[in-house]
């Protein structure tokens, strides 16, 4: 399975990435060492979308705290970069893709990082990744 990362990355051609206590969304929590990553620097922190490809090299799910009812699962995750995307992909080119039904690559990207905005990790279809490819 592939996966996806929307993060505050200060410096996209780092070697490695570290991300601790990542909120998780849509599969996001079955991360596992040896997945493949899309790095997507968070326009929120001031990012411009898609910026490199990787792999995990770990991953480690993060204990639920007791007593809190409602908690939306979170993993640490160390990856490394394989190659640095040669295109734009954010949410700009993203934002008018809004057919949540359409089953098209560029859609449930715009869905799953940019309807609800927070920096997240998910998983992604394997026509996603494909699609994907094609920045690198």
């Amino acid at each position: 399975m592939a996966f996806a990362i929307k993060a505050e990355i200060r410096d996209p051609r780092a070697e490695l990435f570290a991300f601790a206590a990542q909120k998780t969304m849509y599969g996001g929590k079955h991360i596992a060492a040896g997945d493949t990553v899309f790095l997507f620097a968070s326009e929120n922190e001031g990012g411009q979308g898609l910026v490199a490809r990787g792999a995990v090299i770990s991953a480690e799910a993060i204990a639920r705290t007791s007593g809190v009812i409602r908690q939306t699962p979170r993993v640490s995750v160390t990856i490394r970069r394989d190659a640095l995307a040669v295109r734009p992909l954010g949410r700009r080119e993203l934002k008018h893709l809004t057919d949540w039904k359409d089953g098209e690559p560029g859609t449930e990207l715009n869905f799953k990082f940019y309807r609800q905005a927070t920096d997240k990790i998910v998983g992604i279809s394997d026509r996603t990744a494909a699609f994907l490819n094609g920045f690198f």
